[in-house]
């Protein structure tokens, strides 16, 4: 049952990757683009690291990429909110 579930989240990241990476085409905005790549490296990690370390989520390695993805995530917004700048 957990492999069903974390294909399944492995999935749904990847997807929502794919609606990032779409908005971001039209709009060329660098939010989505930060979004989408830490969605996109979150599937991923979800599927590399459950073929090389199976279900044990103890190992570091999977704290430290989602650390990389968060925090993406967390440059996105704080890029988003620090608005333009101005020419003096």
């Amino acid at each position: 049952m957990n492999e069903i579930m974390l294909g399944a989240i492995a999935l749904g990241s990847i997807a929502v990757s794919l609606f990032f990476f779409r908005f971001w085409k039209s709009t060329r905005d660098r939010f989505f683009l930060l979004f989408a790549l830490s969605f996109l490296i979150e599937g991923v990690n979800r599927i590399v690291l459950y073929e090389s370390v199976g279900l044990s989520e103890d190992a570091p390695i999977y704290y430290l990429i989602r650390l990389v993805a968060y925090g993406l995530i967390l440059a996105a917004i704080i890029d988003k909110n620090r608005g333009p700048r101005r020419r003096e």
